[in-house]
């Protein structure tokens, strides 16, 4: 439901109504009680796109791109190292076996 902001012609007493589209323009001012109230035609709000497919960060800066870029390489070069080590540890077998421990009878 919009804002509608309204001016009355006879006395200049401007206001702010809460209104649904559909409903019909005041025309009574609440100040002076005279049928001479107008709506004025607002800018609105700004436009709040929601849902998938619209992003604050689809129109970033070209720097903020290239420092985002960097990081990103940088994230992927750590997680290329790790995945590496961890595959030397699964490799390598381990040298000394333990046996399990027999229960005296």
């Amino acid at each position: 439901m919009p804002t509608y902001d309204y001016i009355c012609e006879s006395c200049g007493y401007e206001f702010e109504r809460f209104q649904s589209i559909t409903a019909r323009p005041i025309r009574k001012c609440p100040n002076c009680d005279k049928f001479s109230l107008k709506r004025l035609i607002g800018a609105g709000s700004g436009v709040i796109f929601k849902g998938s497919g619209f992003y604050q960060t689809d129109y970033r800066s070209e720097s903020y791109k290239k420092a985002e870029k960097s990081e990103k390489t940088k994230t992927e070069k750590k997680k290329t190292e790790k995945k590496k080590t961890e595959t030397k540890t699964k490799d390598s077998k381990p040298t000394d076996k333990t046996k399990p421990d027999k229960k005296d009878k």
